[in-house]
């Protein structure tokens, strides 16, 4: 189990989550189309006095509009969730545990934060874990929608980072922590592109490429069909 573990079922995972994300892709291609050469504009402020004067040009500050967004309305839940997500995706390339096992295996080697910062951002992807979890439970507008479903998607993002941290801190028997810790992550890994988590690919999609009010950068090229 031990060599099957940490031998074939790694390139399995791998293989899955890059041609699973990879379908994912497709899929939204498929599903989208090329946005229409037109931009909408909404006016803010007062209107003009004028009923054919055309709307003037947008007068909230930026500082008005961002207390309008989702940063300024729920300020606690996009700190907690822009931490764990940097966390939970710059931990794995950048922790030096990892960067030993590719340079091994494949010559590749990236740059390896400090045990300590890598330590502290596994604690972070933790702590955020367990802030979503007691936001299920106890928050009565997202327990209403909770299904077991999250609550496994919630496990599997989290058990690598868990089982990480048990092994670095050497928190009971070393070699089945540390198989866990494969393990999990492999899991994870193969459940990206099926589950909730092909958000974390979708990111770059969803923010660069589709058209809505949260478009980043020049603006987005394609909409929902």
């Amino acid at each position: 189990m031990y060599d099957f573990i940490r031998g074939p079922l790694v390139w399995v995972a791998f293989l899955v989550f890059i041609f699973g994300t990879a379908y994912q892709v497709y899929r939204f291609y498929q599903l989208s189309r090329p946005k229409e050469r037109y931009r909408l504009r909404i006016p803010f402020g007062k209107p003009p006095k004028d009923p054919d004067e055309a709307p003037g040009e947008p007068t909230l500050t930026w500082w008005q509009q961002m207390r309008l967004s989702v940063v300024g309305v729920n300020p606690v839940m996009v700190s907690v969730t822009t931490l764990f997500h940097l966390a939970l995706v710059l931990t794995p390339f950048f922790v030096l545990g990892h960067n030993v096992l590719l340079d091994l295996a494949w010559q590749i080697s990236l740059p390896s934060l400090p045990e300590a910062v890598a330590d502290g951002l596994t604690i972070v992807v933790i702590a955020g874990g367990v802030f979503f979890l007691l936001r299920r439970i106890f928050l009565a507008r997202v327990r209403a929608i909770s299904t077991v479903y999250d609550y496994v998607v919630l496990l599997i993002a989290t058990t690598p980072f868990i089982t990480g941290f048990l092994a670095y801190h050497h928190f009971f028997d070393y070699d089945t922590v540390i198989l866990l810790h494969i393990l999990a992550g492999e899991i994870m890994l193969m459940a990206v592109p099926f589950t909730k988590l092909v958000h974390m690919p979708y990111f770059f999609i969803n923010r660069f490429v589709l058209v809505h009010e949260n478009t980043l950068g020049a603006g987005g090229s394609r909409t929902w069909r």
